[in-house]
């Protein structure tokens, strides 16, 4: 019998807690409610959730500092729930290193697909399903592997994100090609990601932050355009 995957729900309005909770639980997810930041920190140690979704208006300690906490200790997908539209606070959350951001009120079907898609995108890909050197990239000093979603900068193990993974591989599989925002963010995010071109850029700096520049090859900004994976002869 398959282990049920669990969804922790942080929400102050127990209302939409529980009809979220109602959908996920309807698609086979197992869920647990709490309703404030100190409570979602110890849930989220003794729950082990598969995936936090995460109210950014909470009481005590908000969502942007239970983020923070979470991503300080573990790399579980967060999805951000928010009334709060701005850009601003949608790319503070995704700095922060949420996964995804959805507007309040959303569509319950958007929900679950969203839910479904970022625990996709953790997914460990068994060995036996892949050749090793399938969907892999490699550069002096940087190994980009997308099959184990694994990243090997300077003989050590990077963690990153999937969303940042994936964008570091599809831009270092077309050297010294020239990608839009708007073609990066159609290609990562795709069609269920209702997001602006500030979410390419806040990737992108997340990713050079931890892969900086060799002097063989670096992330570079063309301006006016987008971004390259520039390769030196």
């Amino acid at each position: 019998m398959a282990v049920k995957q669990k969804i922790l729900i942080v929400d102050d309005d127990n209302n939409i807690a529980e009809l979220i909770s109602l959908y996920l639980t309807k698609e086979c997810f197992d869920t647990k409610i709490v309703n404030d930041g100190e409570e979602a920190l110890t849930a989220f140690e003794q729950y082990n959730p598969n995936l936090i979704l995460l109210d950014l208006m909470l009481p005590g300690i908000d969502g942007y500092q239970v983020c923070r906490e979470v991503r300080a200790k573990a790399n579980v997908p967060i999805i951000m729930l928010s009334a709060k539209g701005e850009i601003f606070d949608k790319v503070l959350g995704l700095e922060l290193g949420a996964d995804d951001y959805m507007m309040k009120p959303f569509d319950s079907k958007e929900l679950v697909a969203r839910v479904k898609a970022v625990l996709r995108r953790y997914q460990p890909v068994k060995a036996e399903e892949v050749s090793p050197d399938l969907k892999c990239v490699k550069y002096p000093d940087l190994i980009i592997n997308l099959s184990n979603y694994s990243v090997l900068y300077n003989g050590s193990q990077v963690d990153m994100p999937p969303k940042e993974l994936e964008l570091l591989y599809f831009l270092a599989s077309s050297p010294n090609q020239v990608f839009t925002r708007e073609q990066l963010l159609d290609h990562i995010w795709g069609y269920e990601y209702i997001g602006d071109t500030r979410t390419v850029d806040v990737h992108v700096k997340r990713l050079r932050e931890k892969v900086r520049d060799h002097s063989k090859w670096r992330i570079s900004t063309v301006w006016g355009i987008g971004y390259k994976f520039e390769v030196k002869e």
